[in-house]
Protein backbone atom coordinates (compact mmCIF):
# COMPACT_ATOMS: atom_id res chain seq x y z
CA UNK A 1 0.00 0.00 0.00
CA UNK A 2 1.32 3.15 -0.85
CA UNK A 3 2.07 5.91 2.05
CA UNK A 4 -0.61 9.06 1.83
CA UNK A 5 0.77 12.44 2.17
CA UNK A 6 -1.86 14.56 4.06
CA UNK A 7 -1.42 18.45 2.74
CA UNK A 8 -3.92 18.96 5.36
CA UNK A 9 -3.80 21.71 7.79
CA UNK A 10 -5.60 20.66 11.74
CA UNK A 11 -9.07 22.43 12.00
CA UNK A 12 -8.98 23.64 15.81
CA UNK A 13 -10.35 26.22 17.72
CA UNK A 14 -8.17 29.30 17.88
CA UNK A 15 -6.83 28.72 14.50
CA UNK A 16 -6.03 31.53 12.31
CA UNK A 17 -8.56 33.06 9.81
CA UNK A 18 -9.35 35.14 7.32
CA UNK A 19 -9.34 38.93 8.67
CA UNK A 20 -13.38 39.49 9.39
CA UNK A 21 -14.21 35.91 8.57
CA UNK A 22 -15.91 33.31 10.75
CA UNK A 23 -13.65 32.07 13.31
CA UNK A 24 -13.57 28.40 14.24
CA UNK A 25 -15.10 27.64 17.60
CA UNK A 26 -15.32 24.03 19.26
CA UNK A 27 -17.74 23.38 21.99
CA UNK A 28 -18.61 20.14 23.85
CA UNK A 29 -22.45 19.22 24.19
CA UNK A 30 -22.55 16.03 25.62
CA UNK A 31 -19.63 14.34 27.79
CA UNK A 32 -18.83 10.75 28.97
CA UNK A 33 -20.12 10.87 32.43
CA UNK A 34 -22.54 9.67 34.65
CA UNK A 35 -26.21 9.17 33.30
CA UNK A 36 -24.14 9.90 29.83
CA UNK A 37 -22.22 7.42 27.58
CA UNK A 38 -20.91 9.32 24.76
CA UNK A 39 -18.94 12.41 23.75
CA UNK A 40 -20.55 15.18 21.31
CA UNK A 41 -18.91 18.21 19.89
CA UNK A 42 -20.63 20.96 18.51
CA UNK A 43 -17.92 22.89 15.81
CA UNK A 44 -18.74 25.97 13.99
CA UNK A 45 -16.39 27.83 10.89
CA UNK A 46 -16.08 29.49 7.92
CA UNK A 47 -16.16 27.18 4.92
CA UNK A 48 -12.87 29.06 4.16
CA UNK A 49 -11.75 27.49 6.85
CA UNK A 50 -8.20 26.04 6.63
CA UNK A 51 -8.02 23.67 3.61
CA UNK A 52 -10.76 24.16 1.29
CA UNK A 53 -12.04 24.48 -2.17
CA UNK A 54 -14.12 27.95 -3.55
CA UNK A 55 -16.62 27.37 -5.99
CA UNK A 56 -17.27 29.73 -8.47
CA UNK A 57 -20.19 31.63 -6.51
CA UNK A 58 -17.48 32.56 -4.44
CA UNK A 59 -16.22 35.35 -6.57
CA UNK A 60 -19.12 35.35 -9.11
CA UNK A 61 -23.02 35.76 -7.87
CA UNK A 62 -24.72 33.97 -10.62
CA UNK A 63 -21.37 31.12 -10.24
CA UNK A 64 -22.19 27.49 -9.47
CA UNK A 65 -22.13 26.27 -5.69
CA UNK A 66 -19.52 23.58 -4.17
CA UNK A 67 -22.45 20.99 -4.84
CA UNK A 68 -22.55 21.78 -8.42
CA UNK A 69 -18.69 20.59 -9.07
CA UNK A 70 -17.58 17.88 -10.88
CA UNK A 71 -16.01 15.79 -8.23
CA UNK A 72 -13.25 14.76 -10.95
CA UNK A 73 -11.98 17.73 -10.82
CA UNK A 74 -10.42 17.14 -7.25
CA UNK A 75 -9.26 13.54 -7.78
CA UNK A 76 -6.16 12.92 -10.15
CA UNK A 77 -2.44 13.61 -11.47
CA UNK A 78 -0.81 16.73 -9.57
CA UNK A 79 1.99 18.03 -9.94
CA UNK A 80 3.69 19.83 -6.95
CA UNK A 81 5.66 23.16 -8.08
CA UNK A 82 7.81 24.90 -5.88
CA UNK A 83 7.07 28.86 -6.57
CA UNK A 84 8.41 30.30 -3.33
CA UNK A 85 10.16 33.85 -4.25
CA UNK A 86 10.70 37.35 -3.24
CA UNK A 87 7.85 39.11 -4.69
CA UNK A 88 4.83 39.48 -2.89
CA UNK A 89 3.32 37.83 -6.56
CA UNK A 90 4.34 34.24 -8.36
CA UNK A 91 5.15 35.66 -11.85
CA UNK A 92 4.32 33.36 -15.14
CA UNK A 93 8.33 33.39 -15.63
CA UNK A 94 8.86 31.68 -12.20
CA UNK A 95 7.29 28.28 -12.84
CA UNK A 96 7.07 28.45 -16.82
CA UNK A 97 10.12 26.29 -16.78
CA UNK A 98 8.27 23.61 -14.87
CA UNK A 99 4.84 23.05 -17.17
CA UNK A 100 6.66 20.69 -19.49
CA UNK A 101 4.22 17.57 -19.81
CA UNK A 102 1.68 18.75 -17.17
CA UNK A 103 -1.14 17.01 -15.51
CA UNK A 104 -4.49 18.82 -15.20
CA UNK A 105 -3.46 19.68 -11.46
CA UNK A 106 -0.94 21.80 -10.15
CA UNK A 107 0.00 23.13 -6.51
CA UNK A 108 2.45 25.49 -5.74
CA UNK A 109 4.25 26.20 -2.78
CA UNK A 110 4.35 29.97 -2.55
CA UNK A 111 5.71 30.23 1.18
CA UNK A 112 7.84 28.16 4.02
CA UNK A 113 6.40 26.19 6.07
CA UNK A 114 3.44 28.65 7.88
CA UNK A 115 1.89 27.91 11.49
CA UNK A 116 -1.69 27.18 10.97
CA UNK A 117 -2.54 29.60 14.22
CA UNK A 118 -0.93 32.37 12.96
CA UNK A 119 -2.30 34.07 10.02
CA UNK A 120 0.21 34.73 7.32
CA UNK A 121 0.02 38.38 6.85
CA UNK A 122 1.40 39.38 3.70
CA UNK A 123 1.25 36.25 2.45
CA UNK A 124 3.14 35.28 -1.56
CA UNK A 125 -0.17 35.19 -3.80
CA UNK A 126 -0.72 34.74 -7.90
CA UNK A 127 -0.09 37.14 -10.61
CA UNK A 128 -3.45 36.34 -12.91
CA UNK A 129 -1.32 35.92 -15.55
CA UNK A 130 0.28 33.09 -14.10
CA UNK A 131 -3.31 31.78 -13.60
CA UNK A 132 -3.53 32.37 -17.32
CA UNK A 133 -0.58 29.89 -18.15
CA UNK A 134 -1.67 27.18 -16.10
CA UNK A 135 -4.97 27.57 -17.98
CA UNK A 136 -2.65 27.48 -21.24
CA UNK A 137 -1.13 24.68 -20.03
CA UNK A 138 -4.09 22.46 -19.94
CA UNK A 139 -4.64 23.16 -16.27
CA UNK A 140 -7.91 22.49 -14.64
CA UNK A 141 -7.18 22.90 -10.58
CA UNK A 142 -4.50 25.19 -8.91
CA UNK A 143 -4.00 24.70 -4.91
CA UNK A 144 -1.93 27.27 -2.70
CA UNK A 145 -0.57 26.70 0.58
CA UNK A 146 -1.48 30.25 1.64
CA UNK A 147 -5.08 31.80 2.32
CA UNK A 148 -6.01 33.36 -1.18
CA UNK A 149 -4.34 33.33 -5.07
CA UNK A 150 -5.17 36.69 -4.83
CA UNK A 151 -3.44 39.04 -1.94
CA UNK A 152 -5.03 39.70 1.29
CA UNK A 153 -5.86 42.91 0.54
CA UNK A 154 -6.89 42.47 -3.32
CA UNK A 155 -10.73 44.08 -4.04
CA UNK A 156 -10.87 42.87 -7.49
CA UNK A 157 -9.19 39.68 -6.86
CA UNK A 158 -8.10 39.43 -10.65
CA UNK A 159 -6.50 35.94 -10.26
CA UNK A 160 -9.86 34.82 -8.65
CA UNK A 161 -11.70 36.92 -11.92
CA UNK A 162 -9.05 34.87 -14.04
CA UNK A 163 -9.96 31.78 -12.61
CA UNK A 164 -13.81 32.56 -13.39
CA UNK A 165 -12.69 33.17 -17.21
CA UNK A 166 -11.35 29.71 -17.44
CA UNK A 167 -13.81 27.39 -15.19
CA UNK A 168 -10.88 26.97 -13.55
CA UNK A 169 -10.80 25.11 -9.86
CA UNK A 170 -9.20 26.72 -6.55
CA UNK A 171 -7.95 24.77 -3.94
CA UNK A 172 -5.91 27.27 -0.85
CA UNK A 173 -4.69 26.78 2.60
CA UNK A 174 -2.79 23.37 1.59
CA UNK A 175 -0.04 22.48 3.49
CA UNK A 176 3.50 22.11 1.04
CA UNK A 177 6.50 22.38 3.41
CA UNK A 178 8.33 19.25 3.11
CA UNK A 179 6.37 17.90 0.03
CA UNK A 180 9.23 16.75 -2.47
CA UNK A 181 8.28 18.83 -6.06
CA UNK A 182 7.18 16.31 -8.47
CA UNK A 183 4.10 14.35 -9.74
CA UNK A 184 1.86 12.85 -7.31
CA UNK A 185 -2.14 11.32 -7.37
CA UNK A 186 -4.23 14.81 -5.66
CA UNK A 187 -7.19 13.55 -3.34
CA UNK A 188 -9.15 16.81 -2.32
CA UNK A 189 -12.97 16.37 -2.41
CA UNK A 190 -14.82 19.13 -0.72
CA UNK A 191 -17.82 18.52 1.62
CA UNK A 192 -21.44 18.37 0.07
CA UNK A 193 -22.99 21.55 1.37
CA UNK A 194 -25.50 22.63 -0.73
CA UNK A 195 -25.29 25.98 -2.07
CA UNK A 196 -22.33 27.08 -0.40
CA UNK A 197 -19.23 29.18 -2.10
CA UNK A 198 -16.58 26.88 -0.52
CA UNK A 199 -16.02 23.81 1.40
CA UNK A 200 -13.05 22.05 3.45
CA UNK A 201 -11.22 19.45 1.77
CA UNK A 202 -9.24 16.84 3.04
CA UNK A 203 -6.32 16.76 0.48
CA UNK A 204 -3.61 14.09 0.89
CA UNK A 205 -0.89 13.05 -1.86
CA UNK A 206 -0.27 9.68 -3.08
CA UNK A 207 2.89 8.72 -4.61
CA UNK A 208 2.35 7.29 -8.44
CA UNK A 209 3.86 3.97 -9.35
CA UNK A 210 6.66 3.77 -10.84
CA UNK A 211 6.73 3.18 -15.16
CA UNK A 212 5.81 -0.40 -15.30
CA UNK A 213 3.51 -1.01 -12.46
CA UNK A 214 3.97 -2.50 -8.97
CA UNK A 215 4.13 -0.22 -6.06
CA UNK A 216 6.34 2.81 -5.04
CA UNK A 217 9.54 1.65 -3.56
CA UNK A 218 9.41 -2.17 -5.04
Amino acid sequence: MSTLIDITPPVRAGMAFFPGDAPCEVTQTFSIGPGCPVNVTEISFSTHCGAHADAPLHYDENGASIDQLDLNDFIGPARVIDARGKGPLCLPEEIAGQLQGVPERVLLRLEEKLDPMVWPEGFRSLAPETIELLVASGVRLVGVDVPSVDPETSKDLPSHMAARRADLRILENLVLAGVKPGDYELIALPLLLEGLDAAPVRAVLRPLAPAGGGSPGK
